[in-house]
């Protein structure tokens, strides 16, 4: 009995096939893989180093235009502040030059109406250049950050 189990084990061993491993398959297969990857990473490095010279550009364009932006808002200031000093002084020498206490009054009160309504003329100067300012300076990133969102959309 033992010579039969023998007798089909070895028989059963010689009928078994085992899968023969090809290497130059394995080396194609492998080498296709490093190519695709390499690729890949090509085109990725490529998209990333676009976007960072985007947003480079985008960043120095917002840079400068915020520098000319707050010029801009600077000589406004400086002007609303020297048109207000200039009608302060002219006030003073008018009530330097009132002759009764019924015209200081009225010297005074038309020179409180005045500023209320410069004051308000100049904040509405004010909004409307800081609105502007805003929008001037955020453009160029909101265009960069627009721009990959819709890439991101088609990817």
């Amino acid at each position: 009995m033992a010579k039969t189990a023998e007798k089909v084990s070895a028989e059963f061993i010689d009928n078994i096939e085992f899968p023969s491993f090809d290497a130059s398959k394995a080396t194609d297969q492998f080498r296709a893989f490093a190519e695709k990857s390499v690729e890949q990473s090509k085109e990725a490095y490529a998209k990333l180093k676009t976007g960072a010279e985007e947003t480079q550009k985008a960043l120095e364009s917002t840079f400068e235009s915020a520098k000319t932006v707050s010029n801009d808002l600077s000589l406004k200031t400086i002007s609303a502040i020297r048109d207000n000093a200039e009608a302060s002084f002219a006030h003073l020498e008018a009530l330097i030059g009132a002759k009764s206490l019924s015209e200081v009054v009225e010297l005074q009160t038309s020179f409180l109406r005045k500023r209320v309504e410069a004051g308000v003329e100049q904040a509405k100067d004010f909004q409307s250049a800081a609105s502007k300012a805003a929008e001037k300076v955020s453009g160029p990133m909101k265009t960069v950050f627009e721009k990959a969102v819709k890439e991101l959309k088609v990817a």
